[in-house]
């Protein structure tokens, strides 16, 4: 293919067979490479053709860290300021935009840390931990069983760790509608009524486990739910296919509804929390970014947002010792 050949992420989105607002995700996270043409976003042919390639690569795995560790290196590698070998390379995973709001804070007040994003689910963020390829991962899943929000799984899946987990802020999940509500969504036994098909997240995020233990809990089969299968990669999307209507219903978060346009209907309050190591190395980052959850700025600037309720923000929800 003619390396001069660029494609728009309208021609792009076409191509793939994905919405925008995906390709928009995947150049935010790094995995297609584009530049700015005065106000349009360009993706050379080259760099499509080798992110296609990458994807075939890793199609079927499962649980893929967002992140591998030679990539991990790297950008850890890169991130440390040259003449400055005990400058530490500080690892953020998650997607909500206060965790950018945290990496600000962390970069202006940690003085050897250098704040890095990584854009990936609540359990793959997690899993990242446990490989030591994160520092600060952020979760919202829901337990059905206990009815509780991410302790169940991160002592699970960082057993033999020693870890807090401190609270960012709480907020809404619900479902997203078009306007009107045509097809009467009430709760999730409607997820099933003839007629409504859903818009899915991806394996491994908040909201999918939401939705998951939502459907265990009312006998609900994924293969009894037209869309069970379309899988988009953030809240902006999913209210975005709903917007458009290709979907009739999408889970997610309240502020992504207000983004796009459509209706929201709330149907939990979920926590969304911070999860850090406790290891000697830890110590420092630990106390900082309390003392960032905690502060008059950072809470102001998360109150001019909206969308969040900063009842426990900076308070430590579960600890080990």
């Amino acid at each position: 293919m003619n390396d001069d050949i660029s494609y728009t992420t309208e021609e792009i989105a076409k191509m793939l067979r994905i919405s925008k607002l995906t390709v928009y995700d995947l150049i935010k996270k790094g995995e297609l490479p584009a530049y700015r043409v005065g106000r349009q976003m360009r993706v050379d042919a080259s760099d499509l053709e080798a992110y296609k390639a990458r994807a075939k690569g890793e199609y079927g795995s499962a649980a893929a860290a967002p992140i591998p560790s030679a990539a991990v290196t790297s950008m850890r590698r890169s991130a440390a300021p040259q003449g400055s070998p005990q400058s530490r390379p500080v690892i953020i995973s998650g997607q909500d935009v206060s965790l950018d709001m945290l990496a600000n804070h962390l970069e202006r007040r940690g003085k050897t840390m250098r704040p890095l994003r990584s854009y990936a689910g609540s359990i793959n963020s997690l899993l990242a931990m446990y490989a030591g390829e994160a520092d600060v991962v952020s979760t919202h899943l829901f337990d059905g069983d206990t009815g509780e929000y991410n302790t169940p799984y991160v002592r699970r899946i960082l057993s033999g760790y020693r870890f807090v987990i401190v609270n960012l802020v709480s907020r809404w999940a619900g479902f997203y509608v078009r306007e009107g509500n045509p097809k009467r969504i009430a709760g999730w036994a409607d997820f099933v009524k003839p007629g409504v098909r859903m818009v899915n997240r991806e394996k491994g995020s908040g909201a999918r486990t939401l939705i998951e233990e939502q459907f265990r809990l009312h006998g609900i089969a994924g293969r009894d739910v037209a869309g069970y299968d379309w899988e988009e990669a953030n809240h902006l999307a999913v209210a975005g296919a709903v917007a458009r209507g290709e979907a009739d219903v999408g889970v997610g978060i309240e502020k992504a509804a207000r983004i796009v346009g459509v209706e929201f209907l709330p149907a939990i309050r979920e926590r969304y929390d911070l999860v850090i190591l406790k290891t000697a190395e830890n110590e420092e980052l630990i106390r900082l970014v309390c003392d960032i959850l905690r502060s008059a700025s950072f809470r102001n600037e998360l109150a001019a947002i909206g969308g969040y309720d900063l009842t426990h923000t900076g308070e430590i929800m579960y600890e080990t010792w």
